[in-house]
């Protein structure tokens, strides 16, 4: 079960998440999110976790030469295209880059399933929000995708509810970011340590 921690915003954010078990990290750079993260902050984050977790960045909407460059001069692992971007843009990112795709209807399934790549994420669809909102969406719909592609879970995860999210989709991986906040921008210690057991638990 890869768990990802998205909206890092702090070098003691990203230790504690390393410490925890945490397989990867998640730095946004979107401009409108209220975890985004400049590039020097990013940087210090990164070299303080580098080799313990997987750097992923979150973007939306930069074409593939501002992505690729932003990937380089962060040093990170992963892209995470969290906009409206193509099939084609995703493409041209691979292998170091996957697709995010808000569901709210079998019609967003279908769609993610267009994308290539080795894995794919599911957040909720919200309107007028690219993703980080807490709400969560009817898992049903990824069932069949998550037994047939990579799926990481995402979209109103909580300690509370993971396991019960795992068991249900059986998902590759789950991604969170506000389950876990003491407040935007600030993660609560004990909910992410049993966010991660409660995920890691639910998988055997």
């Amino acid at each position: 079960m890869w768990v990802k921690i998205c909206g890092i915003t702090s070098v003691e954010d990203a230790i504690f998440a390393a410490d925890a078990g945490a397989d990867a990290i998640g730095l946004n750079f979107v401009p409108t999110s209220p975890r985004r993260v400049d590039e020097a902050g990013a940087r210090a984050i990164a070299e303080a976790v580098r080799g313990r977790v997987v750097l992923v960045g979150v973007v939306a909407d930069l074409d593939a030469g501002t992505m690729c460059a932003l990937r380089e001069r962060i040093g990170l692992e992963l892209l995470q295209l969290h906009g409206s971007e193509s099939p084609a843009l995703l493409e041209a990112g691979l292998p170091y880059a996957y697709k995010a795709i808000r569901i709210g209807s079998r019609e967003d399934v279908e769609l993610a399933d267009s994308f290539g790549g080795d894995r794919l994420l599911a957040d909720s669809r919200v309107e007028g929000a690219l993703g980080g909102t807490g709400a969560s969406f009817d898992w049903r719909l990824v069932t069949e995708l998550a037994a047939r592609r990579p799926l990481i879970l995402a979209g109103g995860l909580t300690a509370d509810n993971v396991a019960r999210a795992v068991q249900s989709v059986r998902p590759w991986g789950v991604d969170v970011a506000s389950g876990v906040e003491r407040s935007v921008r600030e993660k609560d210690p004990d909910a992410l340590r049993r966010f991660i057991s409660g995920a890691r638990a639910a998988e055997r």
